[in-house]
């Protein structure tokens, strides 16, 4: 059988914006307008910040916040770690910090 899904995969370094590719790397879309439409939240910038990098809230990819957390760094101790999408992606997420 055929998909008609097709998947984009996007070598690292490719000329794209630093913003983009750190969208692209979390499940997102990048939208020319400020803001996202449902159901996307927005979740950072892309192409040098002209853009808004929006993220699906009804994937499994959810932000943090979205599940009731906090982004910290990963030198900050958690009293409990979760799931979640942070913009820093080097950062963790937390309900208790």
């Amino acid at each position: 059988s055929c998909s008609t899904a097709e998947i984009l995969i996007l070598p690292v370094g490719l000329g794209l914006p630093k913003d983009t590719l750190r969208c692209l790397g979390y499940h997102g879309f990048c939208f020319r307008p400020k803001s996202c439409p449902e159901p996307f939240a927005a979740f950072g910038t892309c192409s040098w910040r002209h853009k808004t990098c929006c993220i699906d809230t009804t994937s499994k990819y959810r932000t943090c916040q979205d599940e009731g957390g906090h982004c910290v760094p990963q030198k900050i101790k958690c009293v409990q770690e979760q799931v979640g999408l942070c913009p820093h992606r080097e950062w963790k997420c937390c309900t208790e910090v």
